[in-house]
């Protein structure tokens, strides 16, 4: 009788762990499904930005034709950054590092087309460039509140995976951390501003 109460009372403790374990396990995949949704996500707003530059670049060329060193950094930069493709299966640090480094270069070099036509009082008038500089500025929020959500999503997929007893077969599936964006090089420093000038 003890022996047939000690397998009923060992066969209950299998089928909660594997009851447990089968939730977690299931839990981890819908995260990790957040992850790649969000991923995606931001991808998208990337690609929705690269898509506007070739008609911002148009626009401008017609009134600063001489600014052509700034007009084609930028469709050096768009080229680099929509050559870089990085689906959700192959996030790393490092190739999520060099992902975020090209959209930077892209995002420099916008601001430095966007700082030139302050010099061209009729391209500011021209209604083709405002309404792309409006859909351009819609872009980057959508940009930031994409990297928000998958920023949100990496975090509480990679908390998931840690937690106890998660943390022992997570592995075993091959559950594995997810890299986050990095601060770029200089955003700790607020930008300067001298009314002096």
């Amino acid at each position: 009788m003890k022996l047939r109460n000690r397998i009923a009372a060992f066969a209950t403790a299998i089928m909660a762990v594997a009851t447990l374990s089968s939730c977690n396990y299931n839990s981890l995949v819908e995260k990790e499904q957040t992850v790649e949704q969000s991923w995606a996500e931001v991808e998208t707003q990337y690609q929705r930005r690269a898509d506007l530059i070739p008609n911002l670049v148009n626009t401008v060329k017609g009134y600063a034709e001489h600014e052509s060193k700034t007009l084609e950094s930028v469709v050096a930069a768009r080229a680099k950054a929509t050559s870089i493709t990085l689906s959700a299966d192959d996030l790393t640090e490092e190739n999520l590092a060099k992902y975020q480094q090209a959209q930077g270069e892209l995002s420099g070099a916008l601001k430095s087309l966007l700082a030139v036509t302050e010099s061209y009082p009729n391209l500011k008038a021209n209604e083709n460039f405002r309404d792309l500089q409006v859909q351009l500025e819609g872009t980057e929020n959508r940009i930031s509140t994409a990297r928000t959500r998958y920023t949100q999503a990496v975090k509480d997929y990679n908390t998931a995976i840690k937690k106890f007893p998660t943390v022992i077969y997570a592995g075993w599936f091959g559950f594995e951390e997810k890299p986050q964006f990095k601060a770029e090089a200089g955003a700790e420093k607020a930008p300067e501003v001298n009314f002096n000038e």
